[in-house]
């Protein structure tokens, strides 16, 4: 499990140390999927009761014409343009809510993940969880949906840091021969995080009259932050380079500049599309299943109808992660993503062209494409770290992965702008943004064969 090499490894840890690393790792993902399901379930219905706060919506109209819809009474021309525009103006506000996201979460991952390389593993890791904890807490008492969106982007710089660092810290306490399964369980405590969080939504509806239980819900991670910097070890391999600088003059590394270097360059940019490539698939295509989801339940009075899809999403994301590592070490790890693209292109392709939400199959093909998305989540723990040496694993895992999320965002912009092109025709959106996968195909021929990787260096 832990390294005995006394070389290159000389600090050993026992197996309860190393049992301790992966349950907080786990933990640390976990509540950041939580994060993202924080996004899915509330962000659509916090900006209705935050513009009736800034007197840009009156709730009381709005709910009077949500229902009269959903009974399918029928509005005159005046009420059916008001509540198209705050529809309209609630789903602009979903989408700025993702780019904050996916922003924060990309500068957390920059800034973050290189404090893990110069700091150390457990003490950055700890850091990012405590910090999406409290701005999330904090965003308990937003007034403005853009007060909202501020908080949102602050807290995600934590859980972009929270990522690079958990897998660094967990990829070099743990043998090569396990890796594979504690990398994937990194991967599916995300997609299992997102899965409680739509979970919660079903039991406790979140709607603009009561959508603040989820930030309560998103701090509680604070005391986690705190148990890991006072009770969890370092990682033994950044341990050994901190205490042998000489080696490669740790103290003077700049780790974002050697990344992006003549050794890394071709490698950073190469675990950079394959992290994009995912998140795209995911947040540019298949995330606008939920809010499609959501205003078709409205249309037909099921207000479950998003948690719904969100739970069959998640459901097998959580499956699909936690052998992506095993399958990966049975077929090949290129030969793995390769197989994950082409199945999430046809699944992708085929919902958005021949089902709604309020056909029975729909559900199905969420579920199926959720299981490709998991693959590809648990695929990236696994591999990403293996592209780079031990003293700027956590800075390249972090810039790979999610600098995805900085590409990820400017497709959000522009699936927004259609969205309004196309007259809220998510299917339509759906069907250009999930030709994504397809590069996949392209990615991952110029990968290099990292099977052999020892993780100690």
């Amino acid at each position: 499990m832990e390294s005995t090499d006394s070389s290159s490894s000389p600090i050993a840890l026992s197996r309860n140390q190393c049992i301790g690393i992966l349950i907080v790792a786990f933990l640390g993902w976990f509540f950041g999927g939580m994060q993202i399901g924080i996004t899915g379930v509330a962000m659509r219905a916090a900006p209705i009761e935050l513009m009736h706060q800034t007197q840009e919506l009156d709730l009381d109209t709005y709910k009077r014409l949500q229902t009269a819809k959903k009974n399918k009474i029928v509005l005159n021309q005046e009420e059916s343009n008001l509540i198209q525009s705050w529809n309209g103006k609630a789903a602009q506000w979903f989408a700025w809510y993702q780019c904050a996201f996916l922003f924060g979460a990309a500068l957390g991952g920059f800034l973050l993940g290189r404090l893990g390389d110069r700091i150390g593993r457990t003490r950055s890791l700890a850091i990012s969880i405590s910090w999406f904890a409290i701005f999330t807490g904090v965003s308990y008492f937003s007034t403005s949906p853009t007060q909202l969106l501020i908080l949102r982007f602050l807290a995600c710089i934590g859980i972009g840091g929270t990522w690079p660092n958990g897998i660094a810290l967990v990829s070099e306490a743990w043998s090569n021969t396990a890796r594979p399964f504690v990398a994937s369980a990194i991967g599916m405590a995300g997609n299992l995080g997102i899965f409680v969080m739509f979970s919660l939504s079903k039991f406790r509806a979140v709607t603009p009259d009561d959508w603040r239980w989820v930030m309560v819900v998103g701090a509680v991670p604070v005391v986690l932050g705190i148990i890991i910097w006072f009770l969890i070890p370092e990682s033994p391999t950044w341990l050994s380079l901190a205490k042998n600088p000489s080696q490669d003059d740790l103290p003077n590394l700049d780790p974002t500049r050697e990344v992006f270097g003549p050794k890394y360059r071709l490698i950073t940019f190469v675990g950079i599309a394959l992290a994009t490539i995912p998140l795209i698939g995911g947040w540019g295509s298949a995330n606008w299943m939920l809010p499609w989801a959501g205003e078709v339940g409205s249309q037909i009075g099921d207000e479950t109808l998003k948690a719904d899809v969100g739970l069959a999403r998640s459901l097998t994301s959580i499956i699909g992660s936690l052998f992506a590592g095993m399958i990966a070490v049975s077929i090949g790890r290129r030969l793995t993503y390769a197989i994950t693209s082409i199945g999430a292109l046809v699944i992708a392709q085929y919902a958005f062209w021949f089902s709604t939400p309020i056909d029975s199959s729909f559900i199905v093909w969420v579920a199926i494409l959720g299981f490709f998305n998991g693959v590809f989540f648990g695929w990236l723990p696994f591999f990403l770290p293996e592209l780079f040496e031990a003293r700027v694993r956590s800075t390249g895992s972090g810039i790979s992965f999610n600098s995805g999320r900085i590409l990820t965002a400017i497709t959000i912009f522009t699936t927004g702008a259609l969205l309004e092109y196309f007259n809220n025709d998510y299917a339509t959106i759906g069907k250009i943004t999930s030709w994504i996968f397809l590069f996949g195909l392209i990615a991952i021929l110029f990968t290099p064969d990292t099977s052999k990787k020892n993780m100690e260096t």
